[in-house]
């Protein structure tokens, strides 16, 4: 009889140990593929949720979140339209849960970038809001899009783009966009 407890106890601690390795791994492989999602997978993962992003210099947006680019999210703000936000101005994002999708490795999906967004708002002549990273806000239609920044032209927040109506031209370098609110 002490033989047969001897065995079942040596089995129990044998099951442990390999439990307790299984789990170790699972940890570790689960740390592993945490270290390699991109905010854009957890962005992406989250659109349709309601959710409050934080930036540098500028408040808070909140609405829901609509669609999410390589380094670009845009918030839809009820009553307030839609805001295109940098990932370079974000502080912080809460409402978007725990999900991750599926990273897009396409070079499509690396190419749909800040740039091509504004680019977007070039080609409709949509009245903008740029609000900058110290919280200043400059009104008009964005005219260019360069490698690193935008032409603006300013005019009234009400008024159309018209060559009477611009008051300047102005390069806003897109490292100092908070946030584009159109609408």
């Amino acid at each position: 009889m002490r033989w047969r407890r001897l065995f079942d106890d040596l089995e129990a601690q044998a099951e442990a140990a390999d439990e307790a390795e299984l789990s170790a791994e699972v940890a570790e492989r689960s740390r592993r593929e945490a270290a390699l999602v991109h905010l854009v997978d957890r962005l992406t993962a989250a659109v349709g949720a309601q959710a409050t992003v934080h930036l540098i210099g500028a408040g808070r947006v909140q609405g829901l979140l609509v669609d999410a680019g390589v380094d670009w999210l845009l918030v839809e703000e009820p009553g307030a339209g839609e805001v295109l936000v940098p990932h370079a101005a974000v502080l912080g994002v809460t409402g978007v849960g725990a999900a991750t999708a599926a990273p897009d490795g396409s070079a499509v999906g690396r190419r749909l970038d800040l740039r091509w967004a504004l680019r977007g708002l070039v080609r409709s002549r949509t009245a903008v809001r740029l609000v900058l990273v110290d919280g200043s806000v400059l009104p008009g239609t964005l005219d260019r899009v360069g490698a690193d920044h935008v032409d603006l032209a300013e005019h009234g927040r009400d008024e159309p783009r018209r060559a009477a109506m611009v008051r300047q031209v102005r390069l806003v370098p897109l490292a100092a966009l908070a946030a584009v609110r159109s609408g």
